[in-house]
């Protein structure tokens, strides 16, 4: 009976916390299609997420590519393939790694740190404070940080690609021995719009969803520095989980045959 209530709570507590997840994400969906907008505040956010996360993101790229074309050669030259594998590492980078990597990489970074200043910003009473002073908390707090993830991952995840892309050049010419006009030539032989495309459109969702992740923890977090821990903790892994399923969900949308 014990174990029936237990699953029974926690069943209601799952319930409870998705459908406030929802209400929290359409509020925030229409804060951000209705003025006012806060320009300085949104231009902050493009420079904390878009800017200081180059180098993490480029690094990541980097060795990324560099590790994906030894790894591709190291299984085509099995098959005598090994031409492929200046089209494998171009299409993983835009199409998978380039956006899931990246957006990764920001959900570390950047959702953890939403989390914990407007988490600290509910635990010393400055979100009711906002309210008092007549600003709404989802405008001036959420809206922003929202729209800047949307804004900033896409080119984010575009200078990852040509970065990743580079990387397997290099490994690939001063390595591995290719022609380095071969290897370029192979590079954009296969390469098509649509790969792009669906590498951008990811980027896009994965910045919604570090940042609504990131907000919507740091705004119920819970009282003291436990508290406080506990959302940062929370948003890094929903956000991360989210990104891998919605990865699933949009490369369906756009490969499934």
């Amino acid at each position: 009976m014990n174990f029936l209530a237990a699953v029974g709570r926690t069943f209601l507590a799952f319930l409870t916390a998705t459908g406030r997840l929802a209400i929290f994400t359409g509020t925030t969906l229409g804060h951000c299609v209705r003025p006012p907008l806060f320009w300085r505040l949104l231009l902050r956010q493009l420079v904390d997420i878009g800017y200081y996360s180059l180098p993490v993101v480029g690094l990541t790229t980097l060795f990324s590519g560099m590790v994906l074309a030894l790894q591709s050669y190291t299984g085509f030259a099995r098959f005598n393939a090994e031409s492929a594998v200046a089209t494998v590492v171009v299409l993983s980078m835009t199409r998978e790694l380039g956006p899931v990597l990246a957006g990764l990489m920001v959900a570390g970074r950047i959702g953890a740190s939403m989390a914990a200043e407007i988490g600290t910003m509910r635990v010393t009473e400055q979100v009711d404070a906002l309210t008092t002073l007549s600003t709404n908390p989802f405008k001036y707090l959420v809206v922003p940080r929202v729209l800047a993830g949307m804004i900033s991952l896409p080119f984010l995840v575009l200078i990852g690609d040509i970065i990743g892309v580079f990387g397997g050049y290099l490994v690939g010419v001063h390595k591995l021995g290719f022609n380095a006009g071969s290897y370029l030539k192979s590079t954009f032989e296969f390469l098509e719009t649509q790969d792009v495309v669906s590498g951008l459109v990811k980027a896009a969702a994965f910045g919604f969803l570090i940042a609504v992740m990131g907000c919507y923890h740091g705004y119920y977090s819970g009282r003291g520095a436990q508290g406080v821990g506990r959302a940062t903790t929370n948003a890094v892994v929903s956000a991360s989980i989210l990104i891998l399923i919605s990865n699933y969900l949009i490369t369906e949308l756009f490969f499934a045959r």
